[in-house]
């Protein structure tokens, strides 16, 4: 098998049991902060869970350009390794916090020393033939996908054998091994950039924000997250509201909901991403991120659950062709010897996408209404579809020919 390809598929499998493990315990945070620590204030409770979820992306936007910059002068291989053995301490330790400040502490740790994802996407598109990159990163991010969605399933079937403090040094352990296998099986042909090639973190952002493409894609990235993210805080009470007074089960149907818009994009990604290396990966972001913000606006008015289910069905669907066309069209606006600073640029702004979404949300849904998070979040994808138009297929866009970045 050739090595790109053996590589694809280690990571593709080492990743899934990786973010099946990084998502068994967060749905399920407040719940351990009201049952470990004795917070019994439900205000209280949200509060400390939105700043503790909310600190692994804040730490992680900050240094992941460091990493990034790293990566391109010493590997990419090495940056996972790094990632994925301290991330493994970092998460086993979390189920020994003593106090709050100590678990906000870990967190905040945790993002410093993270970043396997990013590493692992930087080394697929650097070593991917560039005619099949779209369909490595949907394939990659059906993976990923995949193991969020199985997460806290096996979250909560565990919290009721071993407790929650537990599953955390389960899931370090889950991150070892997996670490441990890509140590042994993934091999990077790694050259050394020139030191003409070798630039400062101030250069590289003035290089990667002189293009016109790379921020069109950054801003996309942060779209992506946000519509991701928006509703999670309120979805349950949603779907308790769809339910009526009588209804039962809010946990079991929310996960459904979530379920319905996961396995839609497991299916969609790699098939979105051939459909990319055809036509045109900017083609299929475009169309993706129509089809999203249209499907926002009547999922406000939905008057069942079931209603709810098909249309997040349809939303995966057309969010599956979101982040592997951004992969993809970075890459290939991207010099070899800077792959890993741009996608650490980009994780950057995931973590914003990441942080704002469930802010933004909760404080519309408190002060608005739920309905309105969604029509919000389709105004966003809509306004963001024209940005994509005209960075990529404006008259001005077409005329113009960057070379490089």
């Amino acid at each position: 098998m050739e090595t790109w390809r053996r590589n694809l598929y280690v990571l593709c499998g080492c990743l899934f049991f990786v973010m099946v493990a990084m998502s068994m315990v967060m749905p399920f945070l407040p719940l351990y902060i009201q049952q470990d620590f004795g917070i019994e204030d439900p205000h209280e409770v949200t509060m400390w869970a939105g700043i503790i979820f909310g600190a692994n992306f804040l730490t992680a936007g900050l240094v992941s350009p460091i990493w990034g910059n790293l990566a391109d002068k010493h590997g990419r291989k090495i940056m996972i390794l790094r990632s994925g053995y301290f991330m493994s301490i970092t998460v086993a330790l979390t189920g020994f916090a003593g106090s709050l400040w100590q678990l906000l502490a870990l967190r905040l740790v945790n993002g410093l020393v993270g970043g396997i994802t990013p590493a692992s996407t930087a080394l697929v598109a650097s070593s991917v033939p560039k005619e099949k990159i779209g369909w490595a990163q949907g394939l990659l991010q059906s993976f990923i996908t995949a193991g969020t969605i199985m997460g806290p399933l096996f979250g909560g079937l565990l919290a009721d054998y071993i407790g929650f403090r537990m599953i955390f040094v389960f899931t370090g352990c889950i991150l070892f091994l997996a670490t441990l296998v890509i140590t042994f099986t993934v091999h990077e042909k790694f050259t050394p950039p020139e030191k003409r090639n070798q630039s400062s973190l101030r250069q590289d952002f003035d290089m990667i924000f002189s293009s016109k493409k790379l921020p069109a894609l950054f801003f996309v990235t942060v779209m992506i997250q946000f519509a991701l993210f928006s509703i999670v805080p309120v979805l349950p009470i949603y779907i308790s509201q769809l339910l009526g007074p009588e209804g039962t089960k809010v946990a079991l149907w929310a996960g459904i909901v979530q379920a319905a818009m996961g396995i839609a994009n497991v299916a969609a990604s790699p098939r979105l991403g051939q459909l990319g290396d055809r036509y045109g990966s900017q083609k299929v972001l475009l169309g993706s991120l129509i089809m999203a913000g249209v499907l926002f606006i009547p999922q406000g008015f939905v008057n069942a659950v079931w209603q709810l289910v098909l249309l997040r069905f349809l939303l995966g669907l057309s969010l599956g062709g979101l982040l592997p066309s951004v992969n993809a069209l970075l890459r290939r606006a991207t010099p070899t010897h800077m792959i890993s600073r741009v996608y650490g640029y980009n994780n950057s702004f995931v973590s914003i996408g990441s942080m704002l979404g469930p802010m933004i949300g909760g404080f519309v849904a408190g002060y608005i209404s739920i309905s309105g998070v969604f029509w919000m979040t389709s105004a966003f994808l809509l306004i963001n579809a024209g940005w994509v138009y005209y960075s990529f297929f404006g008259k001005r866009a077409v005329q113009e020919s960057e070379p490089g970045i």
